[in-house]
């Protein structure tokens, strides 16, 4: 009986593994910082890859690694604007509305690589300010033309607090990324 179950295990496991589609995918980030006061939108890129797993016929799983611009820009003379860089890690479950048509909604873990404050034409490093983890929530939707080319649009919402308590630096505010994404999609075979 143990033999039938593990040659079950593993033919599902092929037949699942079989059906999964690998791909590409880049397109531009709208990001803000929650509580940053005279701040706007800063605009930054997104590119990474994927792999979108079938669980049934109308709901997959797609984990991503990505390279995420995120940040904020401020209002006021100058190009003044924090940037940080992240490897994101989101994990979504996809709902098939059409063929071409889905939903999708799930977590996002972000390790962050580098963080840059710009202002009056200088440059100064603040990753030490920085928290190294982010964690958000996200919502998107996406449509593919073909069974190989698609477009994306997602927002994900900041749940943690991206500001480290410092020595010297008093943090009565939470502050949280948010970023709206909307990009391509290339996915690899039929």
């Amino acid at each position: 009986m143990k033999k039938i179950i593990l040659i079950g295990a593993v033919a599902l496991f092929g037949a699942m593994n079989a059906q999964t589609r690998f791909g590409l995918k880049a397109g531009a980030n709208l990001s803000s910082i929650s509580n940053e006061e005279d701040s706007k939108a800063k605009f930054g890129f997104y590119a990474g890859a994927f792999a979108n797993i079938p669980i049934a016929e109308t709901f997959s799983l797609q984990p991503e690694v990505l390279y995420n611009g995120k940040g904020v820009a401020y209002d006021g003379p100058g190009d003044a604007r924090m940037s940080l860089d992240y490897i994101s890690i989101p994990v979504f479950f996809q709902y098939k509305a059409t063929p071409q048509f889905y939903l999708e909604a799930g977590p996002e873990f972000s390790f962050l690589i580098s963080g840059k404050a710009k202002y009056d034409g200088e440059s100064e490093d603040v990753k030490d300010y920085i928290s190294g983890f982010d964690f958000g929530i996200g919502l998107g939707a996406g449509y593919n033309f073909t069974p190989n080319f698609g477009a994306n649009i997602r927002y994900v919402a900041g749940v943690t607090d991206i500001v480290k308590d410092v020595e010297g630096f008093e943090n009565d505010e939470s502050y949280r990324n948010g970023v709206f994404q909307l990009g391509l999609t290339y996915t690899f075979g039929n």
